[in-house]
């Protein structure tokens, strides 16, 4: 893996981090977008992305016939948002559903993690962007103060693309 690659991959783990809902968008049978909530995996973000569904909702026929998707995380209260583009898949693999399993999930699949209905959907990042501001009300104070004093305008965050490919 190149190093810048790496580097940003490392600054999207650290925005996503703790963010436990993203909006996951895939295109449905009828050609609209469609997001819903899911719970992201509790794993490094490493350029991948997991998500537990049930084998018989609209996300895997989706996915099957448009595998692009958006996964969208926002933190207000660190006012920090990223929005992932990628690829997604539909995997059925009991050691990773094993690795991957928390008790948190057993709100959805009561059987646990031998339910026979438990997918996992994979998403490859392929480019992301993502919004970073000052997170606390003082930070966004003082960088008001900050443009308001200096010729140039101070940005109140960062703002970037990255592709991941």
């Amino acid at each position: 893996m190149n190093a810048d690659r790496q580097q940003h991959i490392t600054q999207l783990a650290a925005l996503i981090k703790d963010v436990e809902v993203a909006m996951f968008t895939t295109t449905g049978v009828d050609g609209r977008l469609y997001s819903r909530p899911l719970g992201t995996q509790e794993v490094e973000f490493d350029g991948d992305l997991w998500f537990a569904t049930s084998a018989d909702s609209p996300k895997v026929a989706e996915i099957a016939l448009n595998p692009r998707v958006n996964v969208a995380y926002a933190s207000p209260s660190k006012n920090s948002y990223v929005s992932v583009a990628g690829t997604a898949r539909i995997v059925d693999d009991r050691a990773k559903i094993d690795e991957l399993w928390s008790p948190a999930m057993k709100l959805f699949f009561p059987e646990g993690k031998d339910d026979p209905n438990l997918r996992l959907i994979h998403v490859q990042a392929e480019s992301a962007e993502y919004w970073d501001g000052p997170g606390t009300l003082l930070g966004k104070a003082l960088s008001f103060v900050l443009s308001a004093v200096q010729d140039e305008p101070s940005r109140l965050g960062d703002n970037g693309f990255v592709d991941l490919r």
